[in-house]
C-alpha cells in the first residue's frame, strides 16, 4: 500500500512514516518545514520527502493520506485531496487501527517530559531483554530511530500528546490510543491556540482516564492539583503516585543536587495488583541511579518510566542500573559540540516551565564558567503571546540570555528583554545573535539553546563562529 502522509516532518508524523515504513507501505510525505534530525531518519528509511504542499503530490495518487495536525483548510494540498475523494485519516487513528491492536500499551502524557519520558521507558524495556515497540516525538539516541515496532508480544510505548488529532477531528490524539498504562507527569496551561483555559485541557486528560481499563495502571505526578482535578471527575483505575512527596507509592531522593544520584523507594504492592490493596502495603523496594542527565525534572521523568517499567516486570535494582547506559534523546540536553572548552548543548524547551527546569538542572550541574541561554519563543503559545510574563522569571538560572523574536511572533519582546536589563539581549538577525554569543563567551562557559524548531541552524553557526574565533586567535 502506498501512503501519503502530509505533514511528515511533525516529530509524530515521521515516526509514524518510519512505522508504516517497516510494515512493508510505500511511503512518501510532504512538509513545509524539512530539517534534521526527523529530516535525516526519514531518507535514511527509503522515504521520499517533498518540499511544500501542492496538488502534484498526490499524483500518482496514493492508496490512503494520512493528514498531520499542521494541516487545515485552505491548505492547497488539502484542497486538492478533498477535492480528489481520495481516502483519508488522522495519524493518531492510523495509529491506532493499525499498529496498537493486541499490543500493551503505555501512553507516556503531560505538558513536558513526555519524549525523555518514553525514551527512558523504551530503554529500561529494551534493556530488560523486551524488544519493545515505541513512537517518540524526538529520536532516542540509544535506538537511532524515533519509532519501531518491535516484538508484537512486547509493550508498545507512545508519546502521547494532548493537542489536537487533524482539521476534522479536534479530540486530543491521546484519546486514540486506549492504553493500559498511562502515565501522567503533569498538567499545565498550553496550546493557546486551541484551548481556551486549563479546563479544557483538564478534560481532555480525562477523556484519556476514560479509555484506561479497570484492570490497567495509572501512574500520576504528586503535587500537580490540576491531574488531581482530572482524577475528581472519576477515575476506574488503580492509581499510584510518584514524585517526592512521602505519600506517594514512587518516591525519590535526590543525592546530589543537580539530580544525576537520586534514590528510587517503592512502597507498593508487586506488579500487576492494586497497589492500593491493603494486602501489598508495607511491601517496599529502592534503588539507587546515576546517570547522566540532570534536573529534578528529570529525575521525576525517570521515576514515572522506572514505575512503568516495573508493571510490565522489570525489576528496580536492574532499571536503576540501566539509566547509568541511558543517553539523552536528541534535542533534549544534547551536546551538539565544544569549541575552547565552550559547550553548546540543544534542549527543546520552549514552555516557560520547561524553560526554567532546564535552565535549573543545568545552573546546578554547572561548577565552572557561566551558563549563557539562547532562547526562541517559536510555539503557537508563544506566537500567541500567551505565558509571556513567565518568560522573564524562566531565565533567573541563566547568567546571560540572548532572546531571539522570530518571524511571525504577535508581540514585541522589547518590553520583556528591557525589564531584564543587561542581562539579556533581544535579535531578530541570527548572523548579529551569533556574533554576540560568540563574542561574549569564554572558556568554561555552556550555551544551551532553546526551541522547538530549527531555529535556523543555530546550533551549527555557532560552533562554526566559535571554531573561527578560536583559530583567529591561535
Amino acid at each position: 500500500m502506498h501512503l501519503h502522509i502530509m505533514g511528515i516532518c511533525g516529530t509524530f508524523m515521521g515516526s509514524l512514516a518510519l512505522l508504516a515504513r517497516e510494515m512493508g507501505h510505500q511511503v512518501s510525505g510532504s512538509d513545509q518545514n524539512v530539517y534534521p534530525p526527523m529530516s535525516t531518519q526519514l531518507v535514511d528509511a527509503g522515504i521520499t520527502l517533498m518540499e511544500g504542499y501542492h496538488a502534484e503530490h498526490l499524483s500518482p495518487a496514493p492508496d490512503l493520506v494520512v493528514v498531520g495536525n499542521a494541516l487545515s483548510r485552505g491548505n492547497e494540498e488539502v484542497e486538492a485531496l478533498l477535492n480528489s475523494g481520495l481516502p483519508y485519516t488522522s495519524g493518531a487513528q492510523w495509529l491506532a487501527e493499525h499498529v496498537l491492536p493486541g499490543r500493551h500499551v503505555i501512553a507516556v502524557a503531560g505538558t513536558h517530559g513526555k519524549t525523555t519520558t518514553a525514551s527512558v521507558l523504551a530503554w529500561l524495556l529494551e534493556s530488560a531483554d523486551l524488544a519493545p515497540g515505541f513512537l517518540i516525538g524526538g529520536v532516542p539516541r540509544n535506538f537511532g530511530v524515533s519509532a519501531r515496532l518491535g516484538d508484537p508480544q512486547a509493550p508498545f510505548v507512545v508519546e502521547a500528546d494532548e493537542y489536537d488529532t487533524a482539521f476534522f477531528d479536534k479530540r486530543s490524539k491521546f484519546v486514540h490510543y486506549r492504553p493500559h498504562i498511562a502515565i501522567l507527569n503533569n498538567l499545565e496551561f498550553d496550546h493557546a491556540d486551541i484551548f481556551p483555559d486549563l479546563a479544557a485541557i483538564e478534560r481532555q486528560f480525562h477523556h484519556l482516564v476514560r479509555t484506561v481499563p479497570s484492570h490497567g495502571h495509572l501512574l500520576v505526578a504528586d503535587e500537580q492539583p490540576s491531574l488531581e482535578r482530572v482524577l475528581s471527575q472519576g477515575a476506574w483505575t488503580p492509581v499510584a503516585h510518584f514524585g517526592d512527596q512521602t505519600a506517594s507509592e514512587w518516591q525519590l531522593k535526590l543525592e546530589r543536587a543537580d539530580a544525576s544520584r537520586f534514590q528510587v523507594i517503592y512502597s507498593g504492592g508487586v506488579p500487576g495488583q492494586d497497589s492500593h490493596s491493603q494486602n501489598n502495603k508495607g511491601q517496599e523496594e529502592d534503588g539507587v541511579v546515576e546517570w547522566p542527565l540532570t534536573g529534578e525534572h528529570n529525575a521525576r521523568n525517570a521515576l514515572a518510566a522506572l514505575a512503568a517499567a516495573h508493571l510490565c516486570g522489570v525489576d528496580l535494582a536492574r532499571g536503576c542500573a540501566a539509566l547509568a547506559r541511558f543517553e539523552t534523546p536528541r534535542r533534549r540536553q544534547e551536546v551538539r559540540g565544544e569549541i575552547n572548552g565552550i559547550q553548546v548543548i540543544d534542549d527543546f524547551a520552549h514552555h516557560p516551565t520547561a524553560i526554567a527546569a532546564t535552565l535549573k538542572g543545568l545552573r546546578a550541574a554547572t561548577t565552572k564558567g557561566r551558563l549563557l541561554a539562547v532562547i526562541e519563543p517559536r510555539s503557537n503559545t508563544m506566537r500567541l503571546g500567551a505565558l509571556r510574563e513567565r518568560l522573564i522569571e524562566s531565565v533567573a538560572d541563566a547568567d546571560g540570555v540572548f532572546w531571539f523574536q522570530p518571524a511571525g511572533l504577535d508581540w514585541s519582546m522589547d518590553e520583556l528583554v528591557a525589564t531584564q536589563g543587561a542581562h539579556a539581549q533581544l535579535f531578530s538577525d541570527i548572523d548579529t545573535l551569533v556574533a554576540a554569543v560568540v563574542t561574549q563567551a569564554t572558556p568554561l562557559d555552556r550555551i544551551v539553546v532553546m526551541s522547538n524548531g530549527g531555529f535556523e541552524g543555530v546550533h551549527d553557526r555557532l560552533l562554526t563562529a566559535l571554531a573561527a574565533a578560536k583559530e583567529g586567535k591561535a
